[in-house]
């Protein structure tokens, strides 16, 4: 089984596409909003570009927080399956199996069937979880793998350990799962607001033609307009990095 880097891995076609859809359409946009001149695209594509690739890096990020939101659902199976009295070899394929029951075809359930498959031929699941932890790039992955090889080397209550691990980890993943939904609605008006200008433009030109034809028109009028586009830009940019709060 192919398992990717999640912090290299291109998304898929339909998600690639999409991302080169909307530069190509901000591209178009920014011409007729700003320059209304068609020799001034492959100028924009430039820019468009840069864009591609940070909504690529967006899309890996979006994979990543949906790995770590099925590692929650899959730690909940584990502490359940050691409160059961399973041992920590048993718990992981029955995660597996409930994985594979309620999140289909998902990176995490992907995961977790190959390691119950490689633990059916000897595997050391210390060594799976490690690999997992280090190709997901996520702390929370990271954190469960790294206490899972220290129980397995200290020979303690792994059962214990693992349960109270997992407990602490899905509630931490939990709570930050609160706060991205409390700033789901600010990062929404941020969408809306960062529109805002560009709309304003597009309903001055439909209601008033000719209004900004001196700026379409003349040499200076460009350099308005790029010095507008630029810090429009700039406005976006930092707007998006204000609301994007981690946590």
């Amino acid at each position: 089984m192919d398992l990717p880097d999640y912090n290299a891995a291109m998304p898929g076609r339909k998600r690639t596409a999409y991302s080169v859809g909307k530069g190509l359409l901000l591209a178009l946009a920014a011409d007729i909003l700003f320059y209304r001149k068609w020799w001034m695209l492959p100028v924009l594509l430039v820019p468009a570009a840069f864009y591609v690739r940070y909504d690529i890096k967006a899309a890996r990020e979006e994979r990543r927080m949906r790995l770590r939101n099925d590692f929650r659902e899959a730690l909940t199976s584990v502490a359940v399956s050691l409160r059961a009295g399973y041992s920590v070899e048993n718990a992981i394929p029955e995660a597996a199996r409930e994985l594979a029951s309620s999140a289909g075809q998902s990176d995490c359930a992907r995961e977790f069937a190959y390691m119950a498959a490689q633990m059916r031929l000897s595997v050391p699941p210390e060594k799976l979880l490690s690999g997992f932890a280090r190709r997901s790039h996520v702390p929370e992955i990271e954190d469960f793998a790294a206490v899972f090889e220290a129980a397995r080397r200290s020979g303690g209550n792994l059962a214990a350990i693992m349960r109270d691990t997992a407990s602490k980890i899905a509630a931490r993943i939990d709570t930050e799962r609160e706060i991205e939904t409390s700033l789901a609605a600010k990062r929404y008006e941020q969408r809306i607001m960062s529109l805002m200008p560009a709309g304003i433009i597009l309903y001055v030109s439909l209601t008033s033609p000719g209004y900004f034809d001196v700026l379409y028109s003349t040499a200076f009028g460009m350099l308005v307009m790029t010095a507008c586009l630029t810090v429009y830009a700039l406005g976006v940019c930092w707007g998006a990095r204000v609301a994007d709060v981690r946590v």
